[in-house]
């Protein structure tokens, strides 16, 4: 097949999944390992469509607010991992974690993110106490969770006490990829369990996949596509796989920019109502990499709302951007690099409309 037919021929798939037609996993292997320039160009212009039919060109701000780096797992990609020594650990008092929700809507964010590692001390009570108060104090604004597999019933308990939304990204769908960058304990079908869970108790549900991480195939890929498509989730996130030195993959390559780019189109159009970000990591391995992530298809950014004196140590990856902007900085500097693409930071909850 000549270049030209071939590129006809991937072009289809791409209008194939605009129309919200399924893919078959070999169609999806023959787009991700077809790429070129050429294909790209057409799928962002697609992906940039179907974002804007839905979500115009509004961008939808998050509050990451990291409250504790101690974490039970030993994942052989993570820089806060168990097993890392050389990591100063913190945990961030509901105090210090209500002062950053105060410090965040002050500055027009309506969704805070509570992210940290899988840490035994935060009970379900102490998480339940949390986000009850939360909130009271801002009934307008949505809670994020982000803390790793729990039992249903914890996750009932979650919910119950007001959280909105949960990120649970499933890593790799396939089991014997997952278990390559995991230890024993977990398992994909494990952490895929919990994401039906979330579903079914009515969360706005997130996951995601790393792109590039080690052992990674396009068969991989192409397995996590179709994985979403069937959970039907409200929220993906996706970014490349960056190298923390103190991991048992310090050697190993980071994922590419053009790759990551690539799926977050293919995202685009496969679910058109899902809310998708331009990732930190993005930002971090390129520097106008939210950007072109938001030129891709996505339309949410996560500034920081951690207090600056901890952000240096939530290191999953190395040489992680904005660990030393204050959270107003962070957030104007981020309305300006929107505003120059032609797209507007706005103060929303910002709901899928998934």
């Amino acid at each position: 097949m000549n270049q030209k037919s071939n590129l006809k021929e991937l072009k289809h798939l791409v209008d194939k999944l605009s129309s919200e037609h399924s893919l078959s996993k070999d169609e999806w292997i023959r787009l991700i390992t077809g790429r070129t320039p050429a294909l790209l160009e057409y799928l962002f212009s697609s992906a940039r469509e179907e974002r804007c039919r839905y979500y115009g060109h509004d961008v939808y701000i998050r509050g990451l607010i990291e409250f504790t780096n101690y974490c039970r797992n030993d994942c052989f990609y993570c820089g806060i991992r168990k097993s890392n020594p050389n990591i100063f650990r913190y945990r961030l008092s509901e105090e210090d974690i209500l002062s950053c929700c105060h410090a965040g809507y002050n500055l027009g964010f309506r969704t805070f993110v509570l992210q940290g590692g899988e840490d035994a001390y935060y009970t379900d009570d102490r998480i339940v106490r949390l986000v009850s108060c939360i909130k009271s104090r801002y009934p307008d604004c949505a809670v994020t969770l982000s803390i790793g597999e729990k039992s249903y019933d914890s996750y009932q308990r979650f919910f119950d006490a007001g959280a909105d939304r949960y990120l649970l990204r499933h890593e790799t769908y396939d089991a014997q990829h997952y278990s390559r960058l995991h230890p024993p304990s977990l398992t994909a079908a494990a952490r895929q369990e919990c994401l039906w869970h979330l579903k079914e108790i009515g969360y706005q549900v997130g996951t995601g996949f790393m792109v590039g991480s080690p052992y990674q195939t396009p068969e991989h890929l192409a397995e996590d596509m179709l994985f979403i498509k069937e959970l039907n989730p409200q929220m993906v996130g996706i970014g490349p796989f960056i190298v923390h030195h103190e991991t048992p993959f310090a050697d190993k390559e980071s994922g590419s920019l053009e790759l990551t780019l690539f799926m977050l189109g293919l995202l685009r159009l496969m679910l058109p109502k899902i809310l998708l970000p331009a990732t930190t990591a993005l930002g971090t391995i390129h520097p106008e990499g939210r950007e072109l992530g938001i030129l891709a298809g996505a339309n949410v950014v996560m500034p920081n709302l951690s207090p600056t004196s901890v952000r240096k140590d939530y290191s999953l990856y190395d040489n992680k951007i904005c660990t030393g902007d204050e959270a107003a900085e962070c957030r104007r500097s981020l309305e300006k690099r929107m505003e120059s693409i032609g797209y507007q930071v706005v103060t929303a909850r910002g709901d899928s409309l998934n």
